[in-house]
This record gives C-alpha cells, sequence and structure tokens, in this order.
C-alpha cells in the first residue's frame, strides 16, 4: 500500500486539492515580520490579530502533540461574481455556493477519516482561516509556493485564486521535507501599481487601513473620503492586485450570479439570511452590503 502521505496527497486532489504539502510544528517563517507589521498598526482595527501570538508562534499548541500539519490548497473560480447591472464582489466570495470555511471543513474531515484509519486513536483537526494560524508561512514550509509581493500565497503554475486549509494531526506522518520554493517576483511591481488606495504601500507591506478587503468586509465604520471613488464597481473584496498578477488567468472573465444591485438594496433580512445567510456574504451582513453598494454607486 502506498504510504500514508500520498494516499493523502492522492485523495485531497481527488476532492478538488491544488496542492498538499506536510511539515512539522516549528515556528513559522515570517513570525517577526508579522510582529513588527502589527506594533506598526498596519492591522487597522482588526484587534484578533494580535492576539494569541504564542498559538502564532507555536503551531503544536493548535492541537496538544501535534506531529504533523499538512497544508491545502483549493480553487476559486478565476470567473468575477457579477450583479445583472455589472456591479461585483471579489472572487472569494463564490456568492452563488455554501461559504468556503464549511466546504474546506467538508473535504478535510474526509482526509482526517484517511489519517484516522491507518493511526487509530490519532486526533485531528481542521483550520479554515479562522484559528490564529500562520496559514501562508505553514504553506511556504511544506513546499506549496512562495508569497508574492501582495502578501498572497503564489501556487506556481496556477496563481493566487485559492483557499487554503490546515490539517493538523497526532499522526507522526513520514514524508520527504520539500524544499523552499524560490520567490519568481521578480522586478514585477504589477500588483502595487494596480491597488486603487496605495494599501499595498511597498513589496510585502500592506496597510490594511486602506485595503478594500478590509474595508468592505472587516471594517464596521462607513466608507468615507475617497475610499467610494476608488471601489470601482466591486461592493465586497477586491481583486484588483490579483487581476493584476502575471499568475493568475486572464482578468476580465465574469459570471452572472447576483441579482440587481437594486434588488439587493430592497432585500429585508429574512430573504437576505434564506438566500445568502450560508455563504461568504453574511460575514459582512446585509447592512453593510448595503452601505457598500451605495458607495460603489456613489463613486462611479
Amino acid at each position: 500500500m502506498p504510504a500514508l502521505d500520498v494516499l493523502i496527497a492522492e485523495k485531497a486532489k481527488s476532492l478538488g486539492s491544488l496542492a498538499v504539502g506536510f511539515s512539522r510544528p516549528a515556528r513559522p517563517l515570517h513570525f517577526d515580520r508579522f510582529k513588527a507589521w502589527l506594533a506598526e498598526g498596519k492591522n487597522a482595527d482588526m484587534a484578533w490579530l494580535a492576539s494569541n501570538l504564542e498559538v502564532r508562534e507555536d503551531p503544536s499548541r493548535i492541537l496538544p502533540n501535534c506531529r504533523t500539519i499538512i497544508s491545502l490548497a483549493y480553487p476559486y473560480s478565476s470567473l468575477k461574481p457579477e450583479t445583472k447591472d455589472g456591479f461585483s464582489t471579489a472572487r472569494y466570495a463564490a456568492p452563488a455556493k455554501e461559504d468556503y470555511h464549511a466546504r474546506l471543513r467538508s473535504l478535510g474531515r474526509e482526509l482526517i477519516s484517511l489519517i484516522q484509519e491507518r493511526h487509530p486513536g490519532s486526533k485531528s483537526r481542521v483550520c479554515v482561516d479562522t484559528a490564529p494560524v500562520m496559514e501562508t508561512s505553514l504553506a511556504i514550509a511544506a513546499g506549496l509556493g512562495f508569497i508574492g509581493k501582495n502578501n498572497l500565497l503564489i501556487l506556481p503554475g496556477f496563481g493566487s485564486y485559492h483557499y487554503l486549509a490546515e490539517i493538523f494531526t497526532t499522526a507522526a506522518i513520514p514524508f520527504d521535507r520539500p524544499e523552499p520554493l524560490a520567490n519568481q517576483c521578480g522586478l514585477c511591481s504589477l500588483c502595487l501599481d494596480a491597488c486603487p488606495t496605495g494599501a499595498l504601500e511597498s513589496p510585502y507591506v500592506l496597510n490594511a487601513a486602506r485595503c478594500l478587503s478590509y474595508l468592505t468586509v472587516e471594517h464596521k465604520g462607513s466608507l468615507a473620503g475617497d475610499i467610494p471613488g476608488r471601489m470601482g464597481r466591486c461592493f465586497f473584496g477586491c481583486d484588483r492586485c490579483q487581476e493584476a498578477c502575471p499568475f493568475n488567468e486572464e482578468a476580465g472573465r465574469s459570471e452572472m450570479v447576483l441579482s440587481s444591485t437594486d434588488e439587493l438594496l430592497t432585500m429585508e433580512d429574512g430573504a437576505f439570511q434564506t438566500r445568502f445567510g450560508k455563504t461568504a456574504l453574511a460575514r459582512a451582513g446585509l447592512d453593510k452590503l448595503k452601505a457598500n453598494i451605495r458607495a460603489a454607486r456613489k463613486g462611479r
């Protein structure tokens, strides 16, 4: 029978994974840079990023007796989700599908079943974007890709239109330690040039307080100043730096998966919960989405 790491990789790819890699719990790459970024206040009002630093520094704390971390990358569509009247969301939102957190946890549980078959009594935990984990650093340690100048993980041959997930397990899975991938951005600065608000202040430095992905999803205040005029027609998230990246597919294609913005603006809470309550749009909530749409319309 093939080794467990091979079986996991094959199973993950049969479930749609783009890349699978393995690492041991260790102090993450770029942890000191992350702390310096927090010290400079670049995380805006996302105070939760500064909590549980001891867990971020020591990922073995996510699961007692953790021996192996499995990093996974799953794709999302390169087609931009659009409304009937030409407004859009970021691609990761996939508003016609269940929230990616639930989808990836379900896939992760299938892999855990495989681990438990070979390691009875082992404990495992799936993490998708919510636990205090430096998932990009873990993915790099697992050999999945490299960090672009826009701070996103780039998978060679695919790009950055993907979700990340991790499985922490007490099973000591043998694997060949991967060689770190060299950064392939070179002198390219297209992502920095494309950022509509200057949130990408320099290579690998993001000021979240200016980032449209933060402002239209996490930020609790209004979209004031010059922000409405810089949103374009996107009212949830922003893909401008990814669209400019040569590692990604052509950016101009879209798919109509949403009602018109007029319909969204007149939607009531019950209808919103029925249609979008299990999607990524629920994170912002109906009131925030309506405010974003008004701001995007104002900025046109």
